[in-house]
């Protein structure tokens, strides 16, 4: 309270939410055992149910799901914080837009970025979500929003929940498909990008588009 939350480590955040611990360890203890390290930190981030959490010894449903809460929450400032810049002008910034929305998730998720006559982005839709390493996409449901919104062109993303963003044949394919049917359409694909674990491939920035 004297000093602010920045003074703090991540695990004494994070035993803030936890509150309290049990006999055997404190909230500080089950805490640090959930950001012991690096690989334990991007866990935490990938936690999508409270059943994975109540798997740690302390942690029952309540306090699970004060943490999930928290985590879908940070997710949603770092995304809106890159939607309100607003502009996509070159692939980092459709990169930096995707990336905290598509990093940490462990099915593969496809969306779509809607934008103006002036590259101003005016919206940003979830198109699928698929398995583990596949997401199913038709052309119809990816432009089907774009009409809708009188977009001048679209940007499409899409993450590889194993942490590469190397495409596959099938990203390919799907990009020549969307940009042959943007051309038709007169909505311009200015980018396709597949989001990894902090790294990212854009077809345009390879040539590709």
């Amino acid at each position: 309270m004297l000093h602010g939350p920045q003074i703090l480590s991540t695990s004494e955040l994070l035993a803030i939410l936890i509150r309290t611990g049990t006999r055997e360890k404190s909230a500080l203890e089950i805490a640090r055992e959930l950001t012991a390290s690096e690989i334990k930190l991007r866990e935490l981030a990938t936690v999508h149910s409270v059943k994975q959490l109540v798997k740690t010894k302390g942690l029952g449903p309540a306090k699970a799901t004060t943490i999930l809460a928290a985590l879908e929450l940070g997710k949603r400032i770092a995304f809106a914080d890159t939607l309100e810049r607003g502009s996509i002008s070159a692939p980092e910034d459709g990169a930096a837009l995707l990336m905290p929305r598509l990093r940490y998730e462990t099915n593969e998720h496809f969306v779509i970025v809607l934008l103006n006559a002036k590259n101003k982005v005016m919206l940003v839709e979830q198109i699928s979500e698929g398995s583990l390493n596949s997401s199913v996409v038709h052309p119809r449901e990816v432009f089907s929003p774009a009409v809708l919104h009188h977009a001048a062109a679209i940007l499409v993303g899409h993450n590889h929940p194993s942490g590469d963003p190397t495409p596959s044949k099938e990203d390919r394919s799907l990009t020549d498909i969307l940009v042959q049917t943007g051309v038709i359409m007169g909505i311009p694909l200015l980018d396709h990008i597949v989001i990894g674990d902090g790294k990212y491939f854009s077809f345009k920035e390879h040539g590709y588009l």
